[in-house]
């Protein structure tokens, strides 16, 4: 479970698979995966860096845990495979995106097109157990995952990080906030969404933000790469 990238992340974050909390977590998920149904399936745990290289990171968009159902998860933060139902969290982001920007609401749920464009859809925790929620919390996966923020934050050139819900919001202090732009609300899910999500804004917010750095902003609408 050492990835291989086959990108510039492979670089920036080679030397955190020697160290010992990384060898834990590599243990612990080869007795989890071999025990345990477990989400994604592990030729999908890597997808948002294969398909986001460092260099290329424009937007950092933060998730918590994969989806812990069939089919669901697949790599990517709010993501999910096409042909399978839209969650009531992204089903919102996309209500939130068409009153944005306008634009239909997209029928599948697959975000590879804005990974391919330089979003960084990044889980805090990138495995969990079918059906069990936080599973896989505290085993090491935020020490990893906080390394990679950090290691964004000192790029020279900047980088927007979209912040949903108060436990993305507590990743603030890795962030530079001198070099780069954090946009911040409540969480899409049902359950905040009406308490500051919808009418946030955040895909107009951060093309203006790349626009200013004459950097070539989002398409939204490209939601897939297929």
């Amino acid at each position: 479970m050492n990835p291989q990238f086959y990108n510039d992340w492979d670089t920036i974050l080679s030397d955190e698979f020697a160290k010992p909390y990384y060898q834990t977590l590599r243990k612990f998920l080869q007795s989890e995966y071999a025990t345990h149904v477990i989400y994604p399936q592990m030729m999908d745990m890597w997808t948002a860096f294969n398909l986001t290289p460092y260099r290329d990171v424009k937007v950092v968009i933060l998730g918590q845990d994969p989806y812990h159902g069939p089919n669901q998860g697949h790599g990517l933060s709010f993501s999910v495979k096409s042909g399978v139902k839209i969650p009531p969290s992204l089903r919102n982001i996309f209500k939130e995106l068409s009153a944005d920007l306008d634009i239909p609401i997209p029928e599948s749920g697959i975000l590879t097109g804005w990974a391919k464009q330089g979003v960084l859809l990044l889980n805090t925790v990138l495995t969990v157990r079918e059906g069990a929620p936080a599973s896989h919390r505290g085993k090491g996966w935020e020490e990893f995952t906080d390394v990679v923020i950090r290691k964004l934050s000192m790029r020279r050139e900047p980088i927007v990080f979209i912040l949903w819900g108060r436990h993305a919001q507590e990743k603030t202090a890795l962030i530079n906030r001198r070099r780069h732009v954090i946009i911040e609300s409540s969480h899409p899910s049902p359950f905040s969404a009406s308490r500051g999500f919808f009418g946030s804004r955040p895909f107009s917010k951060t093309n203006a933000y790349l626009r200013e750095w004459g950097v070539q902003p989002i398409d939204w609408s490209k939601t897939s790469a297929e």
